[in-house]
């Protein structure tokens, strides 16, 4: 059963550390992503790290709302053993999924299009496309542009043009889960949507082997308010916002990455898997 995750005890309700910020440039800035490196990516624009505090959510868990912070913390246990089984995460893990997404929005269908594991020991997580580590630099997975683009991509062009025209809603949600738990270690951190300014957002071209992509980097300012979820066990999800076609006030893209916690260097190392889906919610 799926339930907001609020009850389990706060570890760390308040930690100060480094968040990487993307530093304000003239130019688009750009990188060249891990499907063209074959590795980490390679970024051509200045980051700069800027203290912050980062809170516990655990406490406000049960007010989280996608549609204010941008997030949400939630109980939902997997049935699958094997999170590294590629077919065991394509089948069965997509059909929790796409269950899990249709009953929390009353979703009228649910894509999945993209699946990542993340390691912060050794080259990484192994993926399809690769080794992948924690992604360090607080971003946003789309754009006002690369939102709606992703859409045509997954839906195909009649399909998404006939949800636009009709003002469908539709929604790129990440769902987030601890291979392994509890996360001692590069937990992810999550903006409240709702303290970001737009001009925060820095569009940045993402370089792929057949294709330009769009995310935005983060602009750091000291009326950013972060948080994380301590702990965090496997039976936990985070549902992260990255795009939503609705511009009427509404959290439209929420800024994460991994942070250091303090005095964890001996820690077990953090397993992580993230699917990104498209939620198509029809009047």
């Amino acid at each position: 059963m799926t339930q907001l995750a609020g009850e389990r005890p706060a570890v760390r309700p308040e930690v100060r550390s480094a968040l990487t910020f993307i530093t304000r440039q003239n130019t688009k800035p750009y990188f060249n992503s891990s499907a063209l490196t074959g590795g980490a990516p390679e970024i051509f624009f200045g980051t700069e790290d800027h203290k912050v505090t980062v809170e516990d959510m655990r406490p406000i868990a049960d007010t989280l709302s996608l549609d204010v912070q941008g997030f949400e913390l939630m109980t939902s246990p997997t049935a699958v053993d094997d999170l590294y089984d590629d077919s065991a995460v394509d089948t069965a893990y997509a059909d929790e999924l796409k269950a899990l997404l249709t009953r929390r929005f009353g979703a009228t269908s649910v894509h999945i299009f993209d699946v990542t594991r993340r390691a912060d020991a050794g080259a990484g997580a192994p993926n399809r496309d690769g080794l992948r580590g924690p992604a360090n630099r607080v971003h946003v997975d789309y754009t006002v542009k690369s939102g709606p683009q992703r859409t045509r991509d997954v839906l195909g062009d009649a399909e998404a043009e006939r949800l636009f025209k009709a003002g469908e809603h539709i929604l790129q949600v990440n769902v987030w889960r601890p291979i392994k738990g509890p996360v001692q270690r590069s937990p992810l951190a999550l903006a409240d949507a709702s303290s970001v300014k737009p001009d925060e957002l820095i569009a940045t071209d993402q370089i792929f082997p057949d294709r330009v992509g769009e995310i935005y980097n983060v602009a750091h300012a000291w009326t950013q308010r972060w948080y994380y979820a301590s702990e965090m066990e496997r039976d936990e999800i985070l549902l992260i916002k990255g795009w939503d076609s609705i511009a009427d006030g509404r959290a439209q893209f929420t800024p994460h990455g991994a942070f250091a916690l303090p005095d964890t260097e001996n820690a077990p190392a953090r397993e992580s898997i993230e699917v990104r889906t498209l939620v198509v919610i029809e009047k």
